[in-house]
């Protein structure tokens, strides 16, 4: 909204900088930061009231979660009213990639928040039937997948672009929206399945939104896609904004959500930043290099795949619990160790997923 200030520059006054994404993206961090400091605590006093016993805690679940009962879920309202406020504020309202991935995010937020509310109000961990949330979850993620065939341009439309290798792209046709659904709905799911001790989810989705936003903008400009043999994907550029409100709005919520934590994400958070990271991948034409960057989640939930497969086969277990971090809990792990080796794992990642784009 703020970029139309720079309509009232003659181009080299105070109003100019509103051209710039870099200018507006800090300004989006900011704004979400501030958000989140100032509505954090009235948030988790009304949640705290409104759910009494706050989310629900697995009896199946580590011994050493039971503490935390009580504790109030759906903080991921939070971060979510950071993330709009912010980019509606500040991100050009007519590039289709920022709505594009607002639409996938809020939506995948509005499922979270239907399955946190049935969790608090029934006062079991049963939400929202998975066959729903699924089904729900698919059919956004079509329209995601068809949208962005819409916006690429005409020799980018239904390929699939290749780190590393560059000047190869794969034609994936009829099968690229097919392919799109798997990699948002799969990544909103990853992240949900992280989600599960005090500001392990957080970190690694601010670290990831933070890579792919520099991957948005360098593809988003001719002059640097040149330089390292990229696809140009104009428009992308503005993805920075959002996910500098993205990284503003989870660093509001790390503040009331490191340990112990005053407030849960929930699934309201945690699939809704998931889609995030997948539409966003999905956009800019870097699906693959998302499994990089993310790879913390990708081991999430393939420990879960392979706890499920293993068990029904053989009746045994391949980990102590799933997903993994409940396996270095029952191993004995203190919960701040899990989570700060894993926020080392994430960043580790994020900086080879970077390397991608030089690498040739």
């Amino acid at each position: 909204m703020l970029y139309w200030l720079a309509e009232l520059s003659d181009g080299g006054d105070f109003f100019n900088l509103f051209r710039y994404i870099t200018m507006r993206a800090g300004g989006a961090f900011f704004t979400a930061l501030i958000v989140g400091f100032i509505f954090g605590r009235p948030l988790i006093d009304m949640l705290r009231r409104r759910q009494g016993k706050g989310q629900p805690i697995r009896d199946d679940g580590p011994e050493s979660h039971f503490v935390k009962a009580g504790t109030p879920t759906m903080g991921g309202l939070l971060i979510l009213t950071a993330l709009l406020t912010s980019t509606l504020l500040w991100a050009r309202l007519d590039n289709g990639y920022v709505w594009l991935v607002l639409f996938v995010t809020f939506a995948y937020g509005a499922i979270g928040f239907a399955d946190d509310f049935a969790k608090v109000s029934k006062a079991n961990t049963k939400g929202v039937s998975s066959r729903i949330r699924l089904i729900l979850g698919l059919v956004i993620a079509v329209i995601a997948g068809i949208w962005a065939s819409i916006l690429h341009p005409d020799a980018l439309t239904n390929q699939l672009a290749l780190p590393v290798f560059k000047d190869v792209l794969v034609n994936l046709s009829f099968a690229f929206v097919p392919f799109a659904v798997i990699v948002i709905v799969g990544s909103a799911n990853a992240v949900n399945l992280t989600d599960g001790l005090d500001g392990l989810a957080i970190m690694p989705v601010m670290i990831a939104a933070g890579t792919l936003g520099v991957i948005a903008y360098v593809v988003g400009r001719v002059d640097y896609t040149e330089y390292l043999g990229l696809h140009y994907v104009p428009g992308t550029g503005e993805i920075l904004i959002f996910t500098s409100a993205l990284i503003g709005g989870g660093l509001g919520f790390l503040w009331y959500n490191a340990p112990p934590a005053a407030v849960f994400m929930g699934d309201t958070g945690s699939l809704a930043l998931g889609g995030a990271l997948g539409a966003i991948a999905v956009a800019t034409k870097h699906e693959i290099v998302l499994a990089i960057v993310g790879g913390l989640f990708v081991v999430e939930a393939l420990s879960v795949i392979i706890q499920v497969l293993y068990f029904k086969r053989t009746g045994k277990r391949v980990f102590l619990m799933a997903p993994i971090h409940h396996h270095y809990e029952k191993k004995g792990w203190a919960e701040s160790t899990i989570v700060i080796r894993f926020w080392i794992i994430s960043l580790v990642l994020a900086l080879i997923g970077l390397a991608t784009l030089k690498l040739r």
